[in-house]
């Protein structure tokens, strides 16, 4: 009965590390996260159709976390696997993809066309000691959505959309902040916006030692009042994305920090409430500095170890071209890459918050470009959750303790 019950994946996994039998024609497997608008298979198949029977890429789904996401890649790179061709990483993965030697640098004509028309805060995120390593598929930032129902204009500070939620809450009407508060890279995401909004950083600029200071202590105080203020969600500190979604189209709250994904979904779920959706700027720190979103997105690397990477070089700017990139935003809200699309008038009849994503790219901050991120980023997440029980100074200091330890691979991961 087992020999029999793992047929299945072994025929899988055959599948997956080998070309087409019925075709003879190369299969290259493009590990990504798992999209449910449709468009990252639509690609496939268009790329796959376009390549004139050269190539054939299936697209395979990774878990649907980011730390899952990671894990999978990473083992089995570390293993060798020849059958990773195109490998979609969180920005934050490709130094420490590049620096073990995991993915296949862009050179030549294929670097040339990867940075063609480019914004440059994506292509710095695949960037790594002045080598080009993936070519951004999409970008991703965050911007303020909230209900004109309830507020007419939106905040510009944290310390006024604090106040507002505050009235609100008096008056008894829909009054939350959804903000990602659980403890994984949402968490640290939120920190290093905050941080670099009042214009400080995680990591000193050559990432060799924890920076912080005072702009962190601020940004950790403006984490703590929302989480102890009436404008906290009471599931706050299990929160990511998709849950603030959710909470934002049920009618409960009257802000959402999150990425434009919220604007097709709420038109689908909630028609009723999508009529006084609106979004404006993330908010400020200070209000004469303008805010710093961390950016985020997904990078296509090519695996070392692929059997065809000429191939998967090729296919990878296929899958990240124009009208795949038109497709990611109007189908699945995935900000493009390219310049150009933002005065598109397909994305902008779709992706009517074109210009505040664009700008918000155009001033966003990238978080710390090291191998040693994941543990950085656990330290920060690890440290300020819950967000309510927070304590500035002495949190500040216990995480730049551990991001020294883990820069000097000391200590454990907490």
């Amino acid at each position: 009965m087992r020999a029999l019950a793992a047929l299945p994946l072994l025929a899988a996994l055959l599948t997956a590390c080998g070309d087409s039998e019925t075709t003879g024609r190369p299969v290259l497997n493009w590990y990504n996260f798992p999209d449910d608008s449709g468009a990252l298979q639509e690609a496939a198949t268009k790329c796959s159709r376009d390549s004139g029977g050269r190539y054939t890429i299936e697209y395979h789904k990774l878990p649907r976390a980011a730390d899952g996401q990671r894990q999978q890649l990473v083992r089995r790179m570390a293993a060798q696997d020849s059958g990773l061709d195109i490998l979609g990483l969180d920005v934050t993965w490709s130094a420490e993809f590049a620096e073990a030697r995991w993915i296949l640098p862009w050179t030549g004509a294929d670097r040339r066309q990867a940075v063609r028309d480019t914004l440059r805060a994506p292509l710095q995120t695949a960037t790594w000691k002045g080598k080009l390593y993936a070519v951004p598929y999409n970008t991703n930032t965050q911007l303020l959505w909230y209900r004109s129902d309830l507020v007419p204009k939106p905040p510009k500070t944290w310390a006024e959309m604090l106040r507002m939620a505050g009235d609100l809450a008096q008056q008894g009407k829909p009054h939350y902040v959804e903000i990602q508060g659980a403890q994984y890279e949402g968490l640290t995401a939120w920190f290093n916006t905050l941080v670099e909004s009042a214009g400080g950083s995680i990591l000193t600029p050559n990432a060799l030692a924890p920076s912080l200071g005072p702009p962190a202590v601020k940004a950790a105080t403006i984490m703590r009042n929302l989480a102890t203020s009436p404008a906290a969600d009471p599931s706050l500190s299990n929160q990511m994305e998709d849950q603030n979604r959710l909470a934002m189209e049920s009618g409960t709250a009257a802000f959402e920090i999150n990425y434009p994904f919220v604007y097709p979904s709420m038109k689908a779920n909630n028609p009723e409430l999508f009529k006084n959706f609106r979004w404006a700027p993330y908010p400020r720190v200070d209000a004469d500095r303008p805010a710093r979103p961390t950016i985020g997105g997904i990078d296509l690397a090519i695996g070392a170890y692929s059997n065809h990477p000429d191939l998967a070089f090729e296919a990878a700017l296929c899958l990240r071209n124009r009208d795949n990139q038109i497709t990611a935003a109007v189908k699945g809200g995935l900000p493009p890459t390219l310049r150009s699309l933002y005065d598109d008038p397909e994305v902008a009849a779709s992706y009517p918050f074109a210009a505040e994503v664009l700008s918000a790219l155009e001033t966003a901050s990238l978080r710390p470009k090291t191998p040693a991120y994941q543990n950085v980023s656990i330290a920060v997440s690890h440290t300020l959750s819950p967000p309510s029980g927070i304590k500035p100074e002495s949190s500040i200091n216990e995480i730049r303790t551990q991001i020294d330890d883990a820069l000097q691979s000391k200590g454990l991961i907490p």
